[in-house]
C-alpha cells in the first residue's frame, strides 16, 4: 500500500513537472495559474509536489541543466573533428542550438531566476555543467589553465547567444556561419595563448 502510494506521488511529481515544461510560455516566465491553465490541471495540482513556483521553476532549470549537459556531451561525441578543439567546438555549436530551442528553459538556467528558487538539485545541476565545460577546456589549454578559459569560452558563446535570443545582435548583414566563426576565433585563441 505504501510503496502504491510513492510511486503515484513520484508519477504525479513528474507529471505535474512534465505539464509545467510544456505549459512555459516560450521566452516568459509564468506564475502558477498561468502554468496550471496551460497544463489544463487545477490551479493547486502543483502546489501537491511543489510548495511554491520558485521550487517548480527551480526543478525545471535544473533538468534544462541536465539536457543541457547531455546535448553538449552528445555533440562532443559526434565531433567530425576528434580533436580536444573539434570537441568543444562541437560544444559550442550544441550550446548555440539549445539556447535557441529551449528560450524559457535557456532563461530560467541563466539569469531569469527572480522567482527561481537555487534548490540543491539546480545547485548540482549548473556545477556539472560548469565542470563538463572546464574539463573540454582543460584538454586543450591544460588543467591550470581551464578556469579562466572556461569562463572566456561561457562568456562569448553566453553573451552571442543571449544577444542573439534578444534580438540585440549590433550586425545587420551577418554571415549565416556566424556562431561557427565565434568558435573557431576562440579555439584559435585558446591554442595560440
Amino acid at each position: 500500500m505504501v510503496a502504491t502510494a510513492t510511486l503515484t506521488t513520484i508519477a504525479g511529481r513528474e507529471t505535474a513537472i512534465l505539464r509545467a515544461v510544456r505549459a512555459l510560455p516560450c521566452g516568459k516566465l509564468a506564475s502558477y495559474g498561468e502554468i496550471a491553465r496551460r497544463a489544463g490541471v487545477s490551479h493547486a495540482a502543483p502546489k501537491h509536489h511543489f510548495p511554491t513556483l520558485g521550487h517548480l521553476l527551480g526543478e525545471i532549470a535544473a533538468r534544462g541543466f541536465e539536457r543541457f549537459t547531455q546535448a553538449l556531451e552528445e555533440a562532443a561525441a559526434r565531433a567530425s573533428d576528434a580533436s580536444p578543439e573539434g570537441r568543444l567546438l562541437a560544444m559550442g555549436l550544441s550550446y548555440f542550438k539549445f539556447a535557441e530551442r529551449n528560450p524559457a528553459i535557456y532563461g530560467l538556467m541563466f539569469g531569469k531566476r527572480d522567482q527561481c528558487e537555487f534548490t540543491p538539485h539546480l545547485a548540482e545541476a549548473a556545477r556539472g555543467a560548469w565542470m563538463q565545460l572546464q574539463q573540454a577546456t582543460a584538454s586543450v589549454v591544460g588543467p591550470a589553465r581551464a578556469p579562466e578559459a572556461a569562463m572566456l569560452v561561457f562568456s562569448a558563446v553566453h553573451g552571442y547567444a543571449t544577444m542573439k535570443m534578444e534580438s540585440r545582435i549590433p550586425l545587420k548583414d551577418m554571415p549565416e556561419d556566424m556562431e561557427h566563426r565565434i568558435l573557431r576565433l576562440l579555439m584559435n585563441g585558446l591554442k595560440g595563448t
